[in-house]
This record gives C-alpha cells, sequence and structure tokens, in this order.
C-alpha cells in the first residue's frame, strides 16, 4: 500500500494539470475540503441509528492536510450484519468516546471547510441529528456529494454505477473502500479529485462552478467557454452576438467573466438561453464603474438592440399614461405620448388594459364627460346616456356651467398630483354596497381597478418627484469600502464613478458631475429616461447608506400621496396569490371574495 507522502504527490501532480485553467469565483485548488465518511449501526438517525466510526481527510490544492479518525460507543448493540460488512464491534467501541465527545472534535477538525461525502446526505444528515440532539448550532457548511458529481459526468462506459467502490476502480484510487470510515475517507478524496479532472476539462474550476454544475448544459455549450477569455471580472454589461454582429442577448452582472461562463458550464438549463449559445460567436463587454450603472446600460441596450432572446424591457416605447386634458371642458384619455401642452399625465402603464383599469376607477369618482373630441366653451349638443345614468356632468348640453365643472376638474387633477383619497373612499363605498349585496364578483373589478390606480398613482408621484429635480448626486460606501459616486439628472444616470483610493472626494465629483451627460427636462413623469430606468435609480437613492450630496431642485413627495396606501393593496394582492382552494359559501358576507 502507498505510504501517505506517495499519496500525497501523486494527488499534487493531478491537481498541478489544472493550474494552467482560468480560474473564476472561488477556485478550487485554494480551497480546503474535509472529505467526511460514517459508519452507523442502521440507515437512519431519526430511527435510533447511532454513528460507529468518524473517518475525515483534510485536503487542499492535492495536499493532504491532516487526517481524523475516531470510532464511536453507539451505547447500544451492534447488529450482526452491521459488524461483519464493517468488521467494527462491540468489543471494539466499548472504551471509544461515545458521540457528545467525538461530534465537538471532528466539528474542530473541519472548521472553515467545505465538506465533501459520498452520498453526502447520509452522512451529513447523521451529524446534523446529534449536532441538533447536543443542542449544538451546526456551522454553514458549505457541502458537495461526489456521488450527485459523479452521476453527472460518469457514464455507464465509464463505470457500472455511482457507487464509491466502483469509482474507486475507475479512478485508480490509491485506497480501497472497504466500509472503514477513514479508508472510504480517503477513497473519496481521489474520486473527488478524479471528478474534478474530468470538470477541469468542461471548464469548471471554481467551486460556484463545481455546485451548479448540470449535464444538462450541452456539449456545444461547453465548447464555448473560450468566448468569455477576454471578459474582465468586473461589473458591466455584456451582449451576445451571431455570425453577423447581431445582438441576440444582453446581461448584467457584477462579475462579467463569471456570468458569461456559467452559459457554458454551469446550470444554465432554459432551452432558450442554449439555444441562443448555439447561435452566439462573440461576446461583447462593457465594463462599468458601479453595478447600477450596469443595471441602466443593460436597459438601454435593450431598448436599443431588441435582442430576440430578451423577454423584458425590449420596447420600453409601448406605454400608455391616462392624460387630463387642457382645455375649456378637459377630459380624460388615453395617449401614447406625453407632449408639452400643460396636461397632466398619469402612468405610464405597460399595456392598455392596465391603464384602462386606472381611466375605469377615475371616471367613477368623477362625472367628467367621455366623449372624445373638443368642445366649445359654449356647447349646444345634446346628452348621452352617461349623462342620463347621472354619470357625466353634460357640459355638452348645458347640464353645467364652467365654475361647477371646473371644481369637479381641479378634484380630480389634486387626486392625480396629491392625495388619492377621493377615489379610495368613493370605490370603497361602492365595494362594500356590492358586499353587501353579496355581489362579490362586481366588487372584486372595483378593487382591482382601485389597486390598479393607487399603484398608477404612487408610482406617478414618485417619479415626478425625482424627474423634477435637474440634477441629484449621491454616494454610498460599497462592500469594498470605497464610495461609488452617481450623477442623476431629470431622472436619468448621467454619470457614475467610484472615488479611487487616497483622491480627494470634493475634486472627484466635481470633476465627475462637470463631465456628466447634459440633460434637458421635458413634460411628463418621465421626461429624459424610460420609467424603468428612473425606477432602478430611485430604488438606489433609497438603498441603505445612500448619502445626498447634492440636490438641485426639490425631492419631495406628496405628504397624503398614494404611496401611504400601497402596503394594504400589495398585501391584498399578495393574499391572492397565495389563496388555496376554499368554499366561498362558507365565507361571512362581510368578507370580500376574490374575483374568479
Amino acid at each position: 500500500m502507498s505510504t501517505t507522502a506517495e499519496r500525497a504527490t501523486r494527488e499534487q501532480s493531478r491537481w498541478e494539470a489544472q493550474r494552467s485553467f482560468d480560474e473564476l469565483g472561488r477556485p478550487l485548488r485554494d480551497l480546503t475540503f474535509c472529505v467526511v465518511d460514517l459508519e452507523t449501526t442502521g440507515g437512519s438517525a431519526a430511527a435510533g441509528s447511532m454513528i460507529t466510526e468518524i473517518g475525515a481527510v483534510k485536503v487542499r490544492g492535492g495536499e493532504v492536510l491532516g487526517e481524523f479518525q475516531t470510532l464511536v460507543n453507539p451505547h447500544s448493540e451492534i447488529p450482526a450484519f452491521i459488524a461483519v460488512l464493517t468488521g467494527i464491534s462491540n468489543s471494539m467501541v466499548h472504551d471509544a468516546p461515545p458521540i457528545e465527545s467525538a461530534l465537538p472534535a471532528f466539528l474542530e477538525f473541519a472548521a472553515g471547510c467545505v465538506l465533501v461525502a459520498h452520498n453526502a446526505p447520509f452522512d451529513v444528515g447523521f451529524l446534523k441529528h446529534f449536532a441538533r440532539e447536543q443542542g449544538r448550532p451546526w456551522p454553514k457548511f458549505e457541502v458537495l456529494d461526489t456521488a450527485k458529481l459523479a452521476r453527472r459526468v460518469v457514464t455507464r462506459d465509464d463505470a457500472p454505477n455511482c457507487k464509491l467502490s466502483s469509482l474507486a476502480t475507475l479512478f485508480n484510487a490509491s485506497t480501497t473502500p472497504n466500509h472503514r470510515a477513514l479508508s472510504d475517507a480517503r477513497a473519496t478524496v481521489d474520486v473527488l479529485h478524479g471528478l474534478m479532472e474530468r470538470l477541469g476539462g468542461l471548464g469548471v474550476h471554481t467551486l460556484e462552478e463545481l455546485q451548479t454544475f448540470s449535464a444538462r448544459v450541452t456539449t456545444a455549450q461547453r465548447r464555448k467557454r473560450h468566448l468569455a477569455e477576454g471578459l474582465p471580472h468586473a461589473p458591466g454589461v455584456y451582449l451576445f452576438r451571431d455570425e453577423r454582429s447581431r445582438v441576440l442577448y444582453v446581461g448584467t452582472s457584477r462579475d462579467l467573466r463569471t456570468r458569461v461562463r456559467t452559459y457554458f458550464t454551469a446550470s444554465e438549463t432554459r432551452t432558450r438561453m442554449g439555444e441562443m449559445v448555439g447561435l452566439a460567436t462573440s461576446v461583447t463587454g462593457i465594463e462599468c464603474a458601479t453595478p447600477l450603472e450596469a443595471e441602466v446600460r443593460e436597459l438601454r441596450l435593450i431598448a436599443e438592440h431588441k435582442p430576440r432572446y430578451n423577454r423584458r424591457s425590449r420596447f420600453p416605447e409601448k406605454v400608455h399614461f391616462v392624460k387630463l386634458t387642457r382645455e375649456p371642458w378637459p377630459r380624460l384619455s388615453l395617449v401614447r405620448t406625453v407632449l408639452d401642452d400643460d396636461a397632466d399625465y398619469l402612468g405610464p402603464f405597460s399595456s392598455r388594459k392596465t391603464a384602462e383599469k386606472c381611466l375605469s376607477a377615475l371616471h367613477e369618482t368623477f362625472p367628467v364627460r367621455q366623449c372624445s373630441g373638443r368642445l366649445p366653451r359654449t356647447p349646444k349638443g345634446t346628452a348621452c346616456v352617461l349623462a342620463e345614468m347621472g354619470r357625466c356632468l353634460s357640459p355638452c348640453d348645458g347640464s353645467t356651467d364652467e365654475s361647477t365643472y371646473g371644481a369637479l376638474v381641479r378634484q380630480l387633477r389634486d387626486t392625480l398630483l396629491r392625495s388619492p383619497q377621493e377615489v379610495v373612499e368613493a370605490i370603497n363605498e361602492r365595494m362594500g354596497a356590492l358586499a353587501e349585496a353579496e355581489r362579490f364578483e362586481e366588487a372584486g373589478v372595483h378593487r382591482d381597478r382601485l389597486a390598479t390606480f393607487v399603484r398608477a398613482a404612487a408610482r406617478t408621484q414618485r417619479l415626478s418627484a425625482l424627474t423634477r429635480c435637474e440634477e441629484i448626486v449621491a454616494a454610498r460606501r460599497e462592500d469594498t469600502g470605497r464610495w461609488s459616486v452617481h450623477v442623476v439628472r431629470h431622472g436619468r444616470l448621467a454619470a457614475a464613478g467610484v472615488i479611487p483610493p487616497g483622491a480627494d472626494a470634493h475634486h472627484y465629483v466635481r470633476e465627475l458631475c462637470a463631465s456628466a451627460e447634459t440633460v434637458r427636462g421635458a413634460p411628463g413623469p418621465v421626461p429624459a429616461a424610460t420609467a424603468e430606468e428612473s425606477e432602478k435609480i430611485l430604488r438606489w437613492l433609497e438603498s441603505p447608506g445612500v448619502r445626498l450630496v447634492d440636490v438641485d431642485g426639490e425631492w419631495v413627495c406628496p405628504l397624503g400621496g398614494a404611496a401611504r396606501h400601497l402596503a394594504l393593496y400589495d398585501a391584498v394582492n399578495q393574499s391572492r396569490l397565495s389563496l388555496v382552494p376554499f368554499d366561498e359559501h362558507r365565507l361571512p358576507s362581510t368578507v370580500h371574495r376574490p374575483a374568479r
């Protein structure tokens, strides 16, 4: 049998074969693994089975750093067939330490390591069970299962199965597994390194790639892993292109190289992405100063190129607004664009259907005219059906005067821009009456309209508050200890940067602002960017740790704005999404039943 030194030399030579690979994430060669194996009196700790032996080998970069072995007194009889299988008898464990002593010793040995086991759920399950019994906190070990990995890379042509004995033979393990804990752990070390050699040939060189590796990633995908070679380890945007340089897909990441490599070596199993990678011939990376800049650039590039494999954000121009017109007899209408016409706009809405729900909520509350076209200051028309139903003040036939209609319009404008209370109270009253009459489906329609309006009003008020400001400069200390700085103008990201170590912060910010993009204001809630971009910027500005360096304008939202109602409607929506089937006839009459 080989000595420990010979075995370590062989492991070192195996590992050296992988040192030329480009490492990403946490390189496997730099990590310490604790390969563990247990012998037990049965198959389930929960059913009363006990540990009789713990064996472990600690390795890093192919070098054996240490070994751990102890018999464990189970304080129970070892079944005869287990004694025959393992060679561990009752007399052997009579003077052995109990699990109360053995487990802490093992945990100390394995501290800071990645745990590895063949059929890990069994071994780790036993260890966790006895840690719980002892009231001992379980360390947050990352765990690798060599049996699971083998099933992904070893074929029937290689070995008849993925048992430890078969794999030990396949990879020429220096130790033959014999159902003793330390011997089996030593054999598992050889199997682990054998698997890593194979996975290294498939481009798997980090723990993250190893944990997420899937055999479902096609050979064609893996062959293209070289496309990521020129990308930096930095935040940014990546663009997959085909042979004619057309953009197929745009994505973003805090680490471009690591993220792009996952399309070829990790668990990317989406059919569309596999198809996309099959068509890709190059990947372009655009390095960004900060993750926020990367997210914004991604949105802009998707809107510009409209890649066929991106599902979201491709058509930011396909939006709708609810418009309160400026004319002698104002009305609400759905429009696709915002004009510089001094009108008030609510939105944008991603679909006409959503905008129509919001429009219905407003028409239920405010009986403004719904007819299209402009009316002269002194109309001479006839009343419509809505007027006869009392749902319109009917200026067209002179049923109302300018003063009365103007007061109604002012209330409507105040609702859009400042407080939604009028709409909330009116529709809640309507829902209550419908629920009292057990017309629950109709009440549900009104509820959905109200929720749509509240969300739209809150969104518009938040976006308008940001886009009214000519410039906002904000900074945040990142995990690296350095300060990221963003310059936002009219809701658009105009510049981004990270203050270099030792630089004068004030000077750097002044230079960044001087070189920032010139952005001109325009009418509407999102004058200089898409709503999605402005919302990403808002989320960053509202995130913990952000400090405002300078604000040119007033960044304020109305005190009684729609945002204060959001929590209720978001909770209602969440409860609807999580509903289980129920018998609606058993509900009390005061409960609003969800619309079918």
